[in-house]
């Protein structure tokens, strides 16, 4: 079981779970993969409510057999909904205020102006709230922001200098 330590039989079968790097020790290039972004789980108060959001937002519905949390691809990432205070226990923190900034923000990047612009008027549509309205940057690209029914902060940028491929990802520079 998780937490519970080694059992008998990784010890006589020689378990390498003793030999996991520790904080502060380094561990060969080759023992794990670089860490990836697999799952973005955000915490609300109203799951229903939530997924009706996102679907609105033309977010892809995926596992709806599974009970309790919901499951959105979300291009190479999974968005997951998860209730709030379940997923602060979960994670052993406090759950704080919902819709105080929790020093995180989403991002959706777009091909165009335009795109932005709509992006941003189907979020309020859908039941978001406007925080910023898309506007010139200083890093020449255009953006604005809106919050989800949880307050959860999305900004929609248009950035010239990242450009898609033809998946639809972004292509960072080198």
């Amino acid at each position: 079981m998780s937490g519970q330590g080694g059992t008998e039989r990784d010890e006589r079968e020689g378990s390498t779970a003793a030999s996991a790097p520790t904080p502060g020790s380094k561990a060969s290039p080759r023992a794990m993969p670089p860490l990836r972004l697999s799952l973005v789980t955000l915490g609300v108060a109203d799951l229903k409510r939530a997924i009706a959001f996102y679907e609105a937002l033309g977010l892809e519905r995926r596992v709806t057999e599974a009970t309790g949390a919901a499951f959105f691809d979300a291009g190479g990432v999974v968005l997951s909904l998860y209730p709030r205070l379940e997923l602060a226990a979960d994670a052993g923190v406090l759950a704080g205020r919902p819709g105080a900034f929790g020093g995180i923000a989403l991002a959706c990047n777009r091909a165009s102006r335009s795109e932005v612009d709509t992006t941003l008027i189907r979020a309020v549509a859908a039941g978001g709230r406007a925080l910023r309205p898309a506007q010139p940057t200083f890093w020449g690209g255009y953006s604005g922001y809106f919050a989800d029914p949880d307050g959860h902060p999305w900004e929609v940028a248009h950035n010239p200098g990242f450009p898609f491929d033809a998946a639809g990802r972004i292509v960072l520079p080198e």
